[in-house]
């Protein structure tokens, strides 16, 4: 069932406990694991290249939000077709692996989450770490982590890609036009060209991984001049893929056996293991024995709706929920949530204080639930009210610093404090079909670009697909400065702690799906929903002005802004109130389509180049 939020009542928030019956709560638990005052000016996945202002788009029955128009084309194609949203899912993973290279596809994975109109699902399809991988994969010789852009360029980070067998089960469940259909779209864009946009060319220009790679900088750059930089492909430039176009008809007629075995499985692994300067474990063994798996949905109670997301080990849903009730357990605001067109400061010293103790928890407890025990035996445990009651009183009138995990009530603390762990990638898919199936879909390589290797399948022509850089959303130490074991430590078959936030929403009274949305953005994932869930559902704006909104939050350390969105005052009033303020790119993505007056009004971030289509 959907999280619930109550109408907006003179700009205040009020108090709804998220009704997920469990116990009581201790305060304070391990000791924190804050964002550095060190940390970098930018913690986007992807560089930010401009704002296209959208319109939001009307839709009757049936509606794809993704983050290029030609994706979302080939979604709309199959609607219209008789599809499924989840054969418009498929149609469109497949262009963004042409497309939006550097945010995902077919080398990457993924969480999906269903509604089929009568019964929820929750599909994973995150990658998986070599079996040959150890707690020690990211440890230089001395035993400090390696710099993270050392251990993302070469084989060492890419885990066994997922999202195209998950896609396959999903299909096999849910689908309703042939498997081979869905990825017509994108072999005619690889075998024709697509016109390389003005954010792949900026984002292009920016890649370091890619220029390191032979491969790819001979396809995506051209030819190199002595002297001269390397230059991308010009905007406008029909950039073909006929190894792409290859491996896609091997899929198209074989399913997911065609990328995780034969010969492209084999030039996966050769590609990995065959770096000169950081080769990686993966095998061909591990490559076919991946399997999704599908997961019981994780849902809160929030005022009048239901808001569910994926479970561990994403940490998306359990994040959002806690702000979400901490929020409502605070006594109401003095003043209106957003004054001309902007959280107050009030609003985002509330908002930042929340999201400290939420991350605190995160950063303690989450991993592969196949290898970390919830606490208290249930994930839910982190989400019982009293519990979230008891941790609101540590939010104050000024800033906590960094945060402490709590304790849940018959919780034991087996695990250490993780510290700061960059995340990246992703692009994000929400879909409604005309017969009350929809799909809320994050997909990633992780990076910009992944690891920037290029595989052409084995099929010896220009062009493939990128491998992920997934592995490195593993903790890198392993262990705490008190020698206590991390839940998101590297283990063999593991697969990493992900911020990804797939999230639908539904009326608690009847069960009417009201919305499905999502962003790109790494562990500022969580903010940009938890934004979108707040700006629709309780500060009375639509998707697309909620969309719009700047981009605020905090990773249990200093608070974080949108750079440039944000005035002087609001900056002052911040640091009057103890917070160490970092404006920063936090460049989402977010995609999202919202039930309103009868009909799906669907909204695409103005920070990419995303767009809506259907009828």
């Amino acid at each position: 069932m959907p999280l619930g939020v109550s109408p907006r009542r003179r700009g205040l928030w009020r108090a709804g406990p998220l009704v997920l019956a469990l116990g009581l709560a201790a305060c304070q638990g391990p000791g924190p694991a804050a964002l550095p005052s060190t940390a970098p000016a930018s913690l986007a996945p992807e560089q930010a290249t401009g704002w296209q202002a959208k319109p939001g788009w009307w839709f009757d029955h049936q509606a794809v939000a993704a983050a290029n128009p030609l994706a979302a084309a080939a979604g709309a194609e199959m609607l219209r077709a008789g599809g499924s949203a989840v054969d418009a899912a498929v149609a469109v993973q497949m262009v963004l692996a042409l497309v939006e290279p550097q945010s995902s596809g077919i080398g990457g994975g993924g969480f999906l989450l269903l509604w089929d109109g009568h019964a929820l699902e929750a599909w994973d399809g995150r990658e998986t770490a070599p079996a040959g991988a150890t707690e020690r994969l990211f440890l230089k010789p001395d035993g400090q982590p390696m710099a993270f852009a050392d251990a993302v360029q070469g084989g060492r980070a890419v885990g066994v890609p997922g999202a195209v067998a998950m896609l396959e089960a999903v299909h096999r469940a849910h689908g309703r036009l042939p498997w081979a259909r869905l990825f017509q779209p994108a072999i005619r864009l690889a075998d024709a060209g697509f016109a390389i946009s003005p954010r792949l060319y900026s984002l292009l220009l920016d890649s370091k991984v890619l220029k390191a790679d032979p491969a790819a900088r001979a396809y995506y750059y051209q030819p190199e001049v002595a002297g001269q930089a390397l230059q991308p492909w010009p905007v406008g430039h029909v950039l073909r893929n006929p190894a792409l176009a290859e491996v896609l008809r091997r899929i198209a007629q074989q399913g997911s056996r065609a990328l995780l075995t034969g010969p492209v499985a084999a030039s996966i692994v050769a590609k990995v293991r065959s770096h000169p300067g950081n080769p990686g474990l993966l095998t061909e063994a591990d490559l076919a024995a991946y399997l999704p798996v599908k997961r019981e949905a994780l849902c809160a109670d929030w005022r009048t709706l239901r808001v569910c997301g994926m479970p561990p080990p994403s940490s998306g849903e359990i994040a959002i929920a806690q702000i979400l009730t901490l929020l409502d357990a605070l006594p109401p605001a003095s003043g209106p949530a957003l004054k001309d067109g902007r959280p107050t400061v009030e609003t985002l010293h509330r908002y930042t204080e929340a999201s400290n103790l939420a991350f605190a928890d995160r950063g303690l407890y989450v991993g592969d639930p196949a290898f970390v025990k919830p606490p208290a035996g249930r994930w839910a445990s982190l989400l019982d009210p009293a519990y979230l009651h008891q941790r609101a009183t540590l939010i104050g009138p000024r800033a906590m610093g960094s945060a402490t995990a709590g304790v849940p009530p018959g919780a034991t603390v087996a695990y250490g404090p993780a510290a700061p762990q960059p995340e990246h990638g992703t692009s994000h898919i929400s879909i409604v079909d005309a017969q009350g199936q929809a799909i809320a879909f994050t997909t990633t390589v992780e990076s910009a670009f992944g690891t920037g290797l290029l595989v052409d399948g084995g099929t010896g022509l220009p062009g493939g697909f990128l491998l992920n850089n997934q592995l490195t959303d593993f903790n890198f130490a392993p262990d705490d400065a008190q020698g206590r074991p991390t839940a998101n430590r590297v283990q063999p078959g593991k697969r990493p702690r992900s911020s990804m936030s797939p999230t639908l929403v539904f009326r608690r009274d009847n069960g009417q799906l009201l919305m499905t949305l999502g962003s790109p953005g790494g562990a500022a994932i969580i903010h940009y929903v938890t934004k979108l869930l707040l700006a629709t559902q309780v500060w009375g704006l639509d998707a697309q002005q909620a969309a719009n909104l700047p981009n605020f939050g905090s990773f249990n350390g200093p608070t974080a802004l949108e750079t440039g969105q944000f005035g002087p005052d609001t900056i002052a009033g911040l640091k009057t109130l103890g917070h160490e303020v970092r404006e920063m790119e936090l460049n989402s993505g977010a995609q999202l389509l919202e039930r309103r007056e009868g009909r799906w009004f669907g909204a695409a971030d103005p920070r990419r180049e995303g767009a809506v289509e259907g009828e």
